[in-house]
């Protein structure tokens, strides 16, 4: 009997979610229901007939619900083979039905540690134990067993039943796989809450490289494509990261990610445009990465996942503006990212004629500035309008990275670096402007692919070199890019220079200051280079590659 006829169903869920509709449905199938606790109070309530459990078994539920379903009469009911006699005939002889669906879903324990000074112990009695076992034994027995763990598996259910009373053996073993992807998923997020628990109890050791790594990871958008047409691709939000891709109920999860932490992509709502691409969403995250540690009010251009132009000033338009002077040419179809919401000044420079904007993201869009932006330029149609909500600091502490085989888990590079812990090297000391223009410089030059060299003036980037696999190359293009502009404005170098050969190409362009980390043998070189040019020089003492 590959698909025996549905004659009883066992109900016990958290999420009562389209449950009533559901059961109603299989109750007029003829399907006699059983349940326990709540969610038997939960269906009669709703004017079923429900068995209940307890009654079932002749076992009375205790311990404050923690004792329930875990019983043979049960587990007999679920995991016997009808295909097995003896497993037929042991349930004859102790009064066991067999049960063909089991509804499930557990205890919302992600959701609880999720919620602002939740307790050791509160999180503890959100770890659900008969339910996982309740699915886990349907799930084995899939060849008679149907398993439901999502309200979004219902209607599946109810279409192979209304048609044959029954359910497939397809049907079966793909909810049976869903079953399994949700007690492992569960099981991940208790492993990682006691490891992240552990870590922060004061007697702990530091763990920044545990001996396992839980990684989930949920569908949230299947992409028109990835880097190329040819290779397809999808986005993946982290199951912790609780944010909206899409709609109205975005706004009550922005900036909240678990309740405590900063807003992400993955927690934006998209106001306007079609889908975004792989390569926008990279992008987008290099702009929003860039702009979130600024205090002033500040404007970044990304084309290809580098930085062509950034600004901050006072006010937010004149940001947008110096951003998009930085590399006017690079700036055409690129995507921008801003850490205040973008208003109506701001909108006019965006759709002034002979812009092309990709994406943007911001906090928030004022309604005016809306209105112009989906309105007015001639790409109005499809620019892509991200709103955050706060940006607040970085979401990310560690980083992976994909080896064929392997992932490579690093800090990401994230932290501060303080000027008072910059050294200043030359015989000249940087004047107020120059001190502005080195901070600004090298808090942009970590966002830039290495070998990186950056030229900023006036707080606005001017000249990028990116990618070159030697650091003069690097050099002679950020200068080449800045043209005039290169005249009084300060160099940052990711890393240290091996050779002078960039010093005097940067001063030859009229570069007066440079901040980089030291640390060459050739230091004494490049420092004497700097001093015959007249040129301060800051050694910072921390290297920012991005590869």
């Amino acid at each position: 009997m590959s698909n025996p006829p549905l004659r009883r169903a066992l109900i016990s869920v958290s999420d009562k979610t389209a449950l009533a509709d559901f059961a109603r449905a299989l109750a007029a199938a003829g399907v006699e229901l059983f349940s326990t606790g709540g969610t038997r109070r939960h269906l009669q309530d709703e004017g079923l007939t429900v068995r209940d459990v307890a009654a079932y078994t002749g076992f009375p539920e205790m311990m404050d619900g923690r004792l329930k379903t875990l019983h043979p009469k049960v587990f007999g009911g679920i995991l016997c083979r009808r295909n097995v006699p003896e497993d037929m005939q042991a349930l004859d002889e102790h009064g066991i039905v067999a049960f063909e669906l089991v509804v499930v879903n557990l205890y919302p324990f992600e959701a609880t540690i999720a919620k602002p000074g939740v307790t050791p112990a509160e999180a503890i009695e959100k770890i659900d134990i008969g339910g996982p076992s309740l699915v886990r034994a349907a799930a084995k027995n899939h060849a008679f067993v149907a398993v439901a763990t999502d309200a979004r598996q219902y209607p599946a259910i109810l279409a192979e039943i209304t048609a044959t009373g029954a359910t497939s053996q397809s049907l079966r073993r793909r909810l049976a796989a869903e079953a399994f992807a949700h007690t492992a998923g569960y099981d991940r997020a208790i492993a990682t809450w006691f490891s992240r628990s552990e870590a922060a109890e004061p007697s702990a050791p530091a763990a920044e490289f545990p001996q396992r790594v839980q990684l989930q990871l949920e569908l949230r958008e299947t992409l028109r494509y990835g880097e190329n047409p040819h290779q397809q691709a999808a986005l993946y939000a982290e199951v912790s990261d609780r944010g909206v891709w899409d709609g109205d109920a975005a706004s009550a999860n922005r900036g909240t990610l678990g309740g405590d932490r900063a807003a992400t992509l993955l927690s934006a709502r998209r106001l306007h445009g079609k889908e975004l691409s792989y390569n926008n969403l990279l992008d987008l995250d290099s702009a929003l990465a860039i702009v979130r540690g600024f205090t002033q009010p500040a404007a970044v251009v990304i084309k290809h996942n580098n930085p062509c132009g950034a600004a901050v000033a006072n006010v937010l338009a004149d940001a947008a503006r110096e951003a998009l002077e930085g590399d006017p040419q690079s700036a055409f179809g690129s995507v921008l990212g801003f850490n205040r919401p973008l208003d109506l000044a701001t909108a006019e420079v965006l759709a002034e004629p002979g812009r092309f904007v990709e994406a943007i993201v911001a906090p928030g869009f004022e309604a005016a500035a809306l209105d112009v932006l989906t309105s007015r330029p001639k790409w109005k149609a499809n620019v892509r309008l991200l709103e955050l909500g706060e940006v607040g600091p970085a979401a990310c502490r560690f980083e992976l990275r994909q080896l064929d085989g392997g992932f490579l888990r690093q800090q990401a590079d994230v932290l501060p670096d303080p000027r008072g812990e910059w050294k200043v090297v030359t015989r000249q000391e940087p004047n107020d402007v120059q001190w502005a223009n080195l901070e600004f410089a090298w808090a942009i030059v970590r966002f830039v692919k290495s070998n990186a060299i950056v030229l900023t003036h006036g707080g606005a980037l001017v000249g990028v070199g990116a990618g070159q696999m030697s650091r003069v190359d690097s050099t002679r293009i950020a200068v080449e890019k800045a043209g005039p502009r290169a005249a009084g404005a300060a160099l940052a170098s990711d890393a240290f220079f091996p050779f002078a050969d960039s010093i005097h190409a940067a001063a030859a362009a009229g570069v007066t200051a440079i901040v980089q980390p030291g640390g060459s043998r050739n230091d004494d070189e490049v420092i004497e280079a700097c001093n015959a040019h007249g040129l301060a020089m800051v050694f910072t003492g921390k290297r920012h590659f991005k590869h």
